[in-house]
């Protein structure tokens, strides 16, 4: 599954940078963006193991840095049952985003990006009533650290859909400009 994932963002960055018909009119500036996405996860970093992907929610909100750098504090959340438990998780953290669109040419309808995202994450676990015997079960360090690869298409001036490819959480969502 991730190799088609890296395969469509390769093939999104290579149609990207060759196209040039219809551009729109606006000046490219990151920042005081609201991301909202819906991804996968369950296997690593701050989720644990699982042992199946869930449904993850991720909302950030971008900040405008520095040229072509952005910090956005971030929330997600995902909640799961398994046997006789129940798990409920909501990382929190700060994103750093670079973006590379001067060094790839590419269009003002798109932006290509590498980030790096660390916090912390919250975790509530409930067993089932009745449910008498261990306890016990995986633990997880609440401190992690991911990677991103990302891109956004701009639908227009306000409103563009975007693809976050993480060593976390890969997510698929709506960015507010």
């Amino acid at each position: 599954m991730k190799t088609s994932a890296f395969a469509l963002l390769l093939l999104l960055m290579l149609g990207g940078i060759n196209l040039s018909a219809q551009h729109i009119n606006y000046s490219e500036r990151y920042g005081n963006t609201l991301n909202v996405g819906l991804g996968v996860g369950g296997y690593a970093g701050y989720y644990g193991y699982i042992g199946h992907s869930v449904p993850v929610l991720n909302i950030n909100y971008e900040f405008g840095v520095a040229n072509n750098f952005t910090l956005a504090p971030f929330v997600t959340f995902y909640s799961y049952h398994y046997n006789y438990y129940r798990e409920t998780v909501i990382p929190i953290g700060g994103k750093a985003t670079y973006y590379f669109d001067q060094i790839l040419g590419a269009g003002k309808d798109w932006d290509f990006y590498l980030a790096g995202s660390l916090g912390f994450a919250i975790v509530n676990t409930s067993w089932d009533n009745g449910y008498y015997q261990d306890n016990n079960y995986h633990t997880v360090n609440p401190l992690f650290l991911d990677l991103h690869l990302g891109t956004e298409y701009h639908i227009s001036q306000r409103v563009g859909i975007f693809l976050d490819l993480s060593t976390g959480v890969s997510t698929i969502g709506l960015a507010f400009h």
